[in-house]
């Protein structure tokens, strides 16, 4: 069966633009793609684009009138992103030396290493540095 899904975006409510731009191009290692007007940019080099949305804080664009205003402090949420890189250390002090703060301690798994950080615009992501198979190095319940 085909899926309906014909790609996939991730788009990320930021405060100010370009400081969005310094700290995922200078932190991530990301390049600045494609500019659609002054609050829309769209980020290259992981494997889709991510899409910078600037919106300004205490704005919603949820319909709900109980719905909370967009605060940038540190939130969290379900949804989260995973960088996937060669050397987390390395990895880690780029990010954190543009501003990303580190939450815990690094952990270390079968599967490999991870770091749990958030970006100057409070949204939490993840560092994960794989071994050998990464995530194949676990057991599945399917056999």
């Amino acid at each position: 069966m085909t899926s309906p899904v014909r790609g996939l975006y991730v788009c990320i409510d930021v405060d100010d633009v370009e400081r969005g731009i310094e700290f995922y191009t200078r932190g991530l290692g990301l390049e600045l793609g494609r500019r659609f007007d002054e609050n829309w940019v769209e980020l290259e080099g992981g494997p889709l684009p991510i899409d910078l949305l600037g919106r300004a804080r205490g704005t919603s664009t949820n319909p709900d009138p109980g719905s909370p205003p967009r605060d940038y402090r540190r939130h969290w949420t379900p949804v989260h992103l995973d960088f996937v890189v060669d050397d987390l250390d390395g990895a880690l002090r780029r990010a954190t030396d543009a501003g990303a703060t580190v939450e815990g301690e690094t952990g270390s798994y079968p599967w490999g290493r991870i770091a749990r950080l958030a970006d100057p615009f409070g949204h939490g992501f993840c560092l994960l540095e794989f071994r050998g198979r990464g995530y194949g190095e676990l057991p599945t319940l399917d056999g």
